[in-house]
């Protein structure tokens, strides 16, 4: 058997590989696909030995005749097999059958990667290709004033400018819009694309700087906003109790810094349209390149290569849009490529957010109302002109479906406009909201003199499942209902107690080290995560050590499940440390890894340790989940270490401004 890469077509279903969907709502249906196939395979080798299927199996690519010692491989049948009626309803074995599943399987695309041989977006080559590269608007929604195109045209290999729709709200996933620069190869399309001179309007984001909006939204909750869920009376209760505390949280717009940055090669013909792009939703793909060339979707195939790295960037098929129409122009094969430094100002970006959270505690600790305020621009601006306000299902992201065991609680929500395409990043807004909770659930455990683990169980209350009648106003996260996926704090419990056991979390750290704690839920997954924060000559933290226990309900992988959990270390610290997108009159100020560190080999864990939790439950997602509890544990250690409560990330603007405490 050998596997390949399906092209993007729907009889494969929307093969979308974000939302940590992939084994969550596909795992049943794969399962049965595999049984119909052994289904039909067995009936092709029963014809072909003249006896009932009774007594035949499947196994190492053959189906074997248990009783006559006799075997047909599955490449000897499967022209026969293809003839035979597809069984509706075919028998599932029984998990217990399915040794490999949950242990480590083979990585099936090991070898490419190893040698070589993975193919990219960026390395697809065609006859008579040609490579584009685009000059896009400064700021969102700027026009274009001029361009001087024919000092372009003059340089060596350029064969022609091509002038791309300008972007309008709201954009979806079409192109920014801009001037393309087409040449025989990358360096000299990038030459040609620095003497266009390019001039631009200001735009409608013109005088606006991203940090003073995060100052803006972190004044507006501040006070009271739109009140999305109330439970009993908790302004009251906070009103009158004798000890309260609150706090404001503020987490920047995040950028994607995918290792490939995007790249597309399209072929427009006369009646097809051939698209090889790394994209993570090939559907969509297939639908906007049809829109923009004017085409029918089935005209449209796209032929999916390696992602080079996704975390959501990938799924918005912009940059294959922006290669179609040059390709149509100019009636050649093209490759639109986008640099790093087009990557960072030109992207889609994470929301940022500003929280306020508020708690009332009694003489004996125990939280009696919690109040949660949040402005942030919505993903669903990405779609809808003018919607700013927090959707419903970014609140069911560590919010909305957070199972506190408080008396009075509320979540109340502020308007706040986009001035960047906002689009969903690793986690989504459980980044946002599991940082701000994280991090105020340690500080209530400090101010009560309590551990911050043991803390956050008596903040959830005790093990139970919140179906939808018992949840209330809560909603599920990222999309699964809660009749089928209640939310279970006896997992939250698990994941905790099993944390804490595995690091030693309350223990002595080791010199020079604090521990920091954070856990999370969303999709469906449970993790919690200790650190061992260090600082770092330059004054900054870093993770020496990290533990993760996850409960992701059935997995199928285990080698896979553990590389998640330690990439996602890794790139929540990145994000915490160094994270943030902000913008000078619009204009994003990030350029290439020099104003956007990432973390490097000394400041990263010396190892993870992760310990996935044995279960039969249904399968949770693992690409996401393990994001969001790595900053506010970071956060948490930084303040065991040193006493500084940084609040605003990433910690590298905080410390060196002077910002990161916003106590209330």
């Amino acid at each position: 058997v050998t596997v390949v890469q399906a092209p993007g077509h729907p009889a494969y279903g929307h093969q979308n590989t974000d939302g940590s969907t992939s084994v969550r709502l596909h795992l049943d249906t794969v399962r049965r696909m595999a049984a119909a196939a052994r289904a039909v395979l067995i009936d092709a080798a029963a014809r072909r030995w003249g006896m009932e299927t009774t007594g035949l199996d499947t196994r190492d690519h053959a189906v074997h005749d248990e009783t006559g010692g006799r075997s047909l491989s599955f490449g000897d049948l499967a022209l026969d097999a293809a003839q035979l009626p597809v069984p509706t309803d075919p028998p599932l074995r029984a998990w217990s059958r399915l040794p490999g599943i949950g242990g480590t399987l083979p990585l099936v695309d090991a070898e490419a990667h190893v040698t070589g041989a993975a193919e990219f977006g960026a390395d697809v080559r065609l006859p008579d290709q040609r490579i584009a590269v685009v000059a896009r608007p400064p700021a969102l929604g700027a026009k274009l004033i001029s361009a001087d195109r024919a000092p372009a045209l003059d340089m060596p290999g350029v064969t022609d400018v091509v002038d791309l729709p300008r972007w309008r709200t709201p954009g979806r996933f079409a192109p920014l819009g801009g001037i393309a620069v087409v040449a025989e190869t990358t360096w000299q399309a990038l030459k040609g694309r620095e003497v266009l001179a390019a001039r631009w309007t200001a735009g409608p984001h013109a005088g606006v700087h991203a940090r003073e909006e995060l100052d803006r939204m972190a004044a507006l909750v501040d006070g009271s906003g739109d009140v999305r869920a109330r439970v009993g009376r908790p302004d009251r209760v906070l009103a009158d109790s004798p000890t309260t505390v609150g706090a404001t949280y503020i987490v920047p717009h995040l950028a994607h810094a995918t290792m490939e940055p995007p790249a597309a090669m399209v072929s427009v013909e006369p009646h097809q349209v051939q698209v090889w792009a790394p994209v993570q939703a090939p559907q969509p793909t297939r639908a906007q390149v049809a829109r923009a060339l004017g085409r029918r979707k089935d005209a449209v195939v796209v032929h999916q290569t390696f992602l080079g790295g996704g975390f959501g960037r990938k799924s918005k098929p912009d940059f294959v849009v922006e290669a179609a129409l040059v390709s149509d122009a100019i009636g050649r094969p093209v490759r639109v490529q986008w640099t790093r430094e087009d990557d960072l100002q030109h992207g889609y970006y994470h929301a940022c957010a500003a929280q306020r959270l508020d708690a009332a505690l009694d003489d004996t600790g125990r939280v009696t109302a919690w109040r949660h305020r949040t402005a942030e621009p919505s993903i669903a601006s990405m779609f809808v002109s003018f919607v700013h306000k927090t959707g419903a299902m970014e609140l069911g992201m560590g919010i909305l479906d957070l199972p506190l065991d408080v008396e009075h609680h509320a979540v109340e929500t502020h308007t706040v406009p986009e001035h960047l395409r906002i689009g969903w990043f690793r986690s989504v807004a459980n980044i946002n909201h599991a940082f701000a909770i994280q991090s105020f659930v340690d500080e209530l455990a400090r101010a009560t003199s309590t551990p911050a683990p043991a803390f956050l169980k008596r903040l959830l209350g005790p093990p139970r499942l919140l179906t939808k009648r018992e949840a209330g106003s809560r909603l599920p996260n990222y999309g699964l209902p809660l009749d089928t996926h209640p939310v279970d704090v006896g997992r939250w419990h698990g994941v905790i107690d099993t944390v804490v056991t595995r690091s030693g979390y309350g223990g002595d750290p080791g010199p020079g080290r604090a521990f920091g704690f954070a856990a999370h839920a969303s999709f469906n997954t449970t993790v919690a995560v200790v650190v061992a924060v260090r600082a770092t000559d330059a004054g900054l933290p870093a993770v020496d050590e990290a533990w993760v226990v996850v409960d992701a309900g059935r997995i199928l992988n285990h080698d896979r499940v553990v590389a998640q959990m330690e990439g996602a270390v890794v790139m929540g610290q990145s994000a915490a440390v160094y994270g943030e997108v902000s913008t000078t009159d619009g204009i994003v100020d990030q350029t290439n890894f020099d104003t956007h560190p990432i973390v490097r080999m000394a400041e990263a864990p010396r190892v993870v340790h992760v310990h996935v939790v044995p279960s039969d439950a249904a399968p949770g997602g693992v690409g996401e989940p393990d994001m969001p509890p790595v900053a506010p544990a970071i956060a948490n250690g930084w303040a065991a270490l040193t006493g500084q409560r940084v609040r605003t990330l990433p910690f590298a603007r905080s410390l060196e401004d002077g910002v990161g405490s916003r106590a209330g």
